[in-house]
């Protein structure tokens, strides 16, 4: 997994950890009984912790017993019985074509990092990448000349991604003529997009951006970069693209991940239904 995930996962047990410390000595992971994890249950509900959150924290201790399991540490899962709060999967905010490009337009290009950010966005689109994906695109991995670009995904996985012309053209001006005149730190000469500094952006960094961009551009909706990803794939599917060639690009592993992208079609659809049919109207 990825050193984000892990992290998030260690922040977990550790959750589970203190709270067994304040209600008793902490028994140890060998020791732990389905009466703890219950208690445990009850204990971040009180907390107001939101249902995703407290899925996310059980999924963690849950992975955490499955490897005990693995390494022959205990005999029996004390979260074997444990369930989660049940989820409705939300339908994820997606950007219309002309709101993508009021984005776009909202860059301001006097400043030599505007086309860095103008790349980024563009190839976001383009591509449907996950935000860790951007900014560890390598020089190496961008081939212009056949259109195409390499990214390492989730579970280390390779991928191959068709990259719009547009989306080329824009990283090559950046590359050229604004990238080409940065001081680099050493360690980072094949990083495509960089900070003032010659480093890699980060996360955090490339969700700023966006957010106020979004904001220049008088956009509403909550915007990261994960909703780039989300109308890539939303777009794809609403102009007919074949399903599995959808997944391909974004890197799912399961198709059933992919299909989720035909129910947010499906709400569009309904919405304009409801929008635009004569029997629906009320004025």
């Amino acid at each position: 997994m990825s050193k984000h995930s892990v992290d998030a996962y260690i922040r977990d047990i550790r959750k589970f950890q203190n709270f067994l410390a304040e209600v008793e000595k902490d028994p140890g992971p060998t020791h732990i009984k389905h009466d703890h994890l219950v208690a445990f249950i009850h204990y971040i509900n009180d907390l107001g912790l939101g249902d995703r959150t407290q899925a996310r924290i059980l999924s963690g201790i849950k992975a955490f017993y499955k490897y005990l399991l693995i390494e022959n540490l205990i005999n029996d899962d004390p979260t074997e019985l444990i369930e989660g709060p049940k989820l409705k999967r939300k339908i994820p905010e997606v950007l219309s074509y002309e709101e993508i490009n009021a984005i776009i337009q909202a860059i301001d290009l006097s400043d030599d990092l505007g086309h860095r950010n103008k790349a980024m966005i563009e190839t976001l689109y383009a591509c449907g990448l996950r935000v860790s994906e951007l900014i560890n695109l390598k020089l190496s991995e961008f081939y212009p000349d056949i259109e195409y670009i390499k990214v390492l995904g989730k579970n280390n996985k390779e991928r191959i991604i068709p990259i719009a012309k547009e989306a080329i053209r824009q990283n090559q001006i950046y590359i050229d003529h604004y990238r080409s005149n940065q001081k680099i730190q050493d360690g980072f000469e094949d990083y495509v997009y960089l900070n003032r500094r010659g480093k890699p952006l980060t996360r955090v960094m490339v969700f700023t951006i966006i957010k106020n961009l979004a904001a220049l551009a008088g956009i509403k909706k909550k915007v990261s970069p994960h909703t780039f990803r989300h109308s890539f794939a939303t777009h794809l599917v609403e102009g007919g693209a074949d399903l599995r060639a959808v997944q391909d690009m974004l890197g799912h592993e399961s198709i059933l991940t992919t299909e989720f992208y035909t129910h947010v079609d499906r709400q569009y659809l309904r919405d304009t239904l409801l929008i635009y049919h004569p029997r629906n109207r009320t004025d």
